[in-house]
């Protein structure tokens, strides 16, 4: 049996397995200064291979950079040895009952980059959407701190504040010499990870301010490419004010949109198209367009021509200013295939030219999902909100200022009309504050009936003791998002009543169920064997144990759990029996034949597990016989 590697990806690794198999010729080996031998890549062949040059670094080019960016790109790609543990107590079931996990939605507690590489198995090009609101690195904000080679007492002096579990949060002044290169360090990983889980036809909505937007443009450009750079939307956050530096109101912050592929498309409801019935076409609907286009008989000579209606013979000459559409070779086939309607063909058309007709079946076959939509503006609406919408709501929810400055639920209920206009779509949120975006996806489900789901992210940041949220109960951020789902849930049902999502599952990122022993036994003397009779920490549940088990495997975070008992040990059953796993000890012959013969895609258990060593010798026998096709693994 193989055991699970139980931490996330190296993506470095990932990246250099993919070099490989493009380049296998460039790929050498070399002595590092220790003597050790390490992979490398040969630039000879490499640029042999893509026939372009491969540029030193010493060499002068177009380049964003700042200090520490190296380190930046190798955090992103640096696997690590933590998981999630399910918090049943503060999760909401689907219909809003409170420790239920029937839930599809996600709620994560901890640091973002820990959760975008836990994720990274599987989630990889699931997400349709993202929308964050990180720091806008004004000065005042707290920002993650991801240097972690700190000595404890060169954190105490550094640090702004920690969280519960110890994660580190700095105040970023601008009095500090790393200003721009701090937030830097923290946004580019995280976005890097963060392009990873999109899909192909997916896109990343980023508010910023002016203070750090073209910075993240640019590092936007290196990660999505700049061709990939959808728009910026413009957002009203306030009315002007008077008392400002240079008599300037900076009313407006920003919305950068980027895509993952040219295979976005994002589209609006338009009005709504025209489509008529005639005896001459039964069951076949169409509308029609005016036949001629704004050009003048100089700019397209072959369209200035006179069509004459062979029914009655009557001519209608070009316009010389305004030519017909069309050739006359492209009309008479247009004419052939019944699309030229004349005035007079129908009683109920009052058009006093030839115009030219569309079938509703082509309509719809060209624009499947888009059926019936237009192309957005970056001019938003009215109706959208600004600061102090999005304050009124969390104040109306809590009937208490609780959270400063979140954004109004109609903004990015209009950023997921426009994106995720499919069942099950999954947006993401890794900077989620107050939870606007749960609030938002399951206003616009109710509404338009679509399931879409949602996986947040948030550092369970401490609250002010000064703050009226820490004077209500609400000892972190993830507090107050958590409660605002719960509440805003509660809301919507009672005043829809849609038959939607009104739960999430939480978790808690935390560190690996494995001992240190489970990934590198090899560094063990002979006088230490006995730690590998149980390479599982004491504290954790076989619970536990599941969920990194999922996430290793790449199952859904969402998917159905269900337990049940086989010859009485405790076995769990993942999204109908795709996954089955007993963690329990002494585990007899007859429970793997009966757990083999469910016939899952994977069988888990654990690498000591089992009752016996006659049962350990012919568990792989077992398997084989009843059901070869299950991968099977250990922890």
């Amino acid at each position: 049996m193989d055991k699970l590697k139980m931490h996330t990806p190296n993506i470095a690794d990932k990246n250099y397995k993919k070099l490989v198999e493009l380049f296998p010729d460039a790929v050498t080996e070399i002595t590092d200064e220790n003597g050790e031998i390490i992979r490398a890549i040969d630039k000879d062949i490499l640029m042999q291979e893509i026939n372009t040059r491969v540029i030193g670094g010493g060499r002068q080019r177009y380049q964003f950079t700042w200090p520490d960016k190296k380190e930046a790109v190798i955090l992103a790609n640096k696997p690590i040895a933590k998981t999630l543990r399910l918090d049943k107590a503060k999760s909401v079931g689907r219909d809003g009952t409170p420790s239920n996990i029937d839930s599809e939605n996600i709620y994560i507690e901890g640091d973002n980059l820990d959760a975008l590489k836990l994720l990274q198995e599987t989630y990889l090009g699931k997400v349709k959407m993202i929308y964050i609101d990180p720091p806008y690195n004004t000065g005042n904000d707290f920002i993650y701190e991801d240097d972690f080679s700190q000595s404890a007492g060169e954190y105490a002096d550094n640090s702004g504040q920690t969280d519960e579990e110890g994660n580190r949060l700095v105040q970023n002044s601008e009095s500090n010499g790393r200003y721009h290169t701090d937030w830097l360090n923290m946004m580019y990983p995280r976005l890097k990870l963060a392009k990873d889980l999109l899909s192909e036809d997916g896109a990343i909505f980023i508010s910023i301010d002016d203070n750090e937007q073209s910075n993240l443009k640019n590092i936007c450009d290196e990660i999505f490419g700049s061709k990939n750079h959808i728009a910026t939307f413009p957002w009203r956050k306030r009315t002007a004010k008077s008392d400002v530096p240079f008599g300037i109101s900076q009313d407006y912050e920003w919305v950068v949109c980027y895509a993952k592929s040219s295979s976005f498309v994002a589209s609006v409801k338009g009005k709504e198209r025209t489509y008529y019935e005639s005896e001459d076409f039964p069951g076949r609907p169409w509308r029609y367009h005016d036949l001629t286009k704004q050009t003048t008989a100089s700019e397209r000579p072959n369209s200035y021509f006179t069509i004459v209606n062979p029914k009655n013979g009557r001519k209608y000459p070009a316009n010389p200013n305004r030519t017909w559409a069309v050739t006359k070779e492209t009309f008479r086939k247009y004419n052939d295939e019944k699309r030229i309607i004349f005035p007079g063909d129908y009683d109920f058309l009052k058009i006093t030219k030839p115009v030219l007709r569309y079938w509703k079946e082509d309509d719809v076959a060209k624009a499947g999902k888009n059926f019936g939509r237009v192309a957005v503006s970056t001019k938003l609406s009215e109706n959208i909100g600004m600061s102090k919408d999005g304050t009124k709501e969390v104040t109306d929810i809590f009937s208490g200022k609780i959270f400063s400055y979140p954004k109004p639920v109609s903004l990015i209920k209009f950023l997921v009309s426009i994106t995720c206009l499919e069942e099950n779509d999954i947006i993401m949120d890794f900077f989620s504050g107050s939870a606007t975006t749960a609030h938002s996806i399951m206003q616009q489900n109710s509404e338009d009936n679509l399931i879409r789901k949602y996986i947040l992210v948030q550092l369970p940041e401490l609250t002010d003791k000064k703050s009226e949220a820490y004077k209500a109960g609400y000892k972190t951020i993830c507090d107050i998002g958590e409660e605002r789902i719960r509440r805003a849930g509660k809301k919507i049902k009672e005043e829809t009543g849609a038959d939607i999502d009104y739960g999430f599952r939480c978790f808690k990122v935390d560190s690996s169920n494995m001992k240190d022993v489970y990934y590198s036994p090899a560094d063990l003397d002979q006088g230490q064997l006995s730690l590998l009779s149980d390479n599982i920490k004491e504290d954790r549940t076989s619970e536990d144990l599941l969920i990194q088990t999922m996430l290793d495997l790449g199952i859904d975070l969402s998917s159905k759990i269900k337990t049940e008992e086989i010859d009485g040990k405790e076995v769990y059953s993942v999204a109908d029996g795709y996954l089955l796993a007993c963690f329990d000890q002494k585990v007899g012959e007859e429970t793997v034949i009966n757990i083999a013969k469910r016939h899952s895609f994977y069988a888990v258990f654990r690498d000591n597990g089992m009752d016996n060593d006659s049962v350990a010798t012919n568990f792989e026998q077992i398997f084989e016989t009843y059901s070869p096709e299950t991968v099977r693994k250990v922890l």
